[in-house]
């Protein structure tokens, strides 16, 4: 009895696995969905969460209380959808999540919920300064500013509500600058010319550490134009302008004098004025109060590249301004035909170096460098197929070469 029992012992051992596989291959799929059902007092910045075994996500529905559908998107990651809209302050949602399995079975899981009144909370302004419908260079990155900053432990889940979507894909990420007044978002490369990007910020009502919430969500679509870069030598006091990786002009410049000192480093044109004022009284080593044409902000600190006819027998020879690139009256309004804001900037060999946030600086650190910036993991795959801190002429696309921060409008 005990020789013959050995063998049905060792068949239901060997059974039992197969029997489980089979019912596991035919178990329906788990849906958990958040917020939990019930939930009360929901940030009007919820997303519907959901986790899944033995099946996928194969539909979500979200409805307000008068049956309203709510549109929204899936993460890329599936852990969750994101309204279109924020919602509604003091008002019931419900979600329908449907799973499917392998074996084709179906589970829907619903949960309904309540969000908070409206909050008594200050709110964190913020500044999106990438517009829609514009034609931006293939340096822009796409520019958030804080006020007041973000503090370390809030900028994950800040970060986790801002999206940007690129046609053709160029994925990239955000990048924290060390104070927490700004984020910038790039990829690896300089975008190609022609790729559509759209932003959302989708921060309000979401709740920034234990004493703020997030302003507003603000959206823009925008398009990548063509290539234009320009690189200044202190050195030879000359300017090259490139497109697409090719030397249009040279032009004579004028820099900061020892005292004022332009800045050295890797920046981006953030503003266009045909005519501006320069006022600096009240700041240190100025005073002065003048009108300028054609000029291009490269820093939040007051420096631009601008007309100067006063200095144009220095321009090529000696430097004598208050931070800017003086250039000539001519070479100014020909400059203002040919760049776009977001074109690359590249100063080199000044007394001081550019300082992080100081303007849009995303391209003055290298790729490695800018990626340790983010709140959240950076997918190991991303990395620049040429310089992270590339030459002025080097094509975009990887090829080889052929609130708001304090702004100052002081120039010189």
């Amino acid at each position: 009895m005990t020789v013959a029992a050995a063998p049905l012992a060792v068949g239901a051992c060997t059974a039992g696995p197969k029997s489980v596989a089979k019912q596991a291959e035919a178990s329906p799929p788990s849906v958990t969905v958040t917020p939990a059902d019930r939930t009360k007092n929901v940030p009007i910045s919820a997303e519907v969460g959901t986790k899944v075994s033995n099946g996928k996500v194969t539909a979500v529905k979200l409805t307000d209380d008068k049956g309203n559908a709510v549109p929204a998107q899936p993460r890329e990651d599936g852990s969750g959808w994101v309204p279109d809209r924020p919602l509604a302050n003091s008002r019931t949602y419900t979600a329908e999540v449907t799973a499917t399995g392998d074996s084709g079975k179906t589970a829907t899981q619903k949960t309904t919920f309540t969000t908070m009144a409206k909050s008594t909370k200050p709110a964190v302004t913020s500044e999106l300064y990438f517009r829609p419908n514009q034609t931006y260079g293939t340096a822009m990155p796409v520019v958030l500013g804080f006020d007041p900053p973000i503090p370390k432990e809030a900028r994950a889940d800040v970060q986790r509500r801002l999206f940007v979507k690129t046609d053709p894909p160029q994925p990239g990420t955000w990048s924290w600058v060390a104070d927490g007044k700004q984020a910038e978002y790039r990829a690896p490369d300089r975008w190609k010319p022609g790729t559509k990007i759209s932003v959302r910020s989708a921060l309000q009502g979401l709740p920034i550490g234990k004493e703020a919430i997030g302003d507003s969500d603000r959206v823009a679509t925008a398009k990548v134009g063509r290539q234009v870069t320009l690189d200044i030598d202190n050195g030879t006091k000359q300017m090259t302008v490139y497109e697409d990786g090719k030397v249009l002009k040279k032009i004579p410049v004028s820099l900061g004098k020892e005292s004022t000192p332009t800045s050295s480093g890797t920046m981006v044109i953030m503003e266009k004025h045909e005519h501006t004022t320069f006022d600096t009284r009240g700041e240190p080593n100025g005073g002065y109060v003048v009108d300028v044409d054609d000029a291009q902000r490269l820093t939040w600190g007051g420096e631009f590249i601008h007309s100067a006819p006063w200095s144009e027998g220095e321009q090529g020879y000696t430097n004598t301004s208050h931070g800017c690139t003086n250039v000539s009256a001519t070479a100014a309004d020909w400059l203002m035909g040919v760049t776009q804001v977001g074109d690359l900037v590249t100063v080199r060999g000044t007394e001081v170096k550019l300082d992080q946030g100081n303007g849009f600086t995303a391209w003055n650190v290298s790729w490695d460098e800018f990626a340790k910036g983010s709140a959240l993991p950076v997918p190991a795959g991303l990395k620049p197929t040429q310089s992270a801190t590339p030459h002025p002429g080097a094509v975009a696309g990887g090829s080889a070469p052929a609130p708001a921060p304090s702004r100052s409008n002081s120039g010189g």
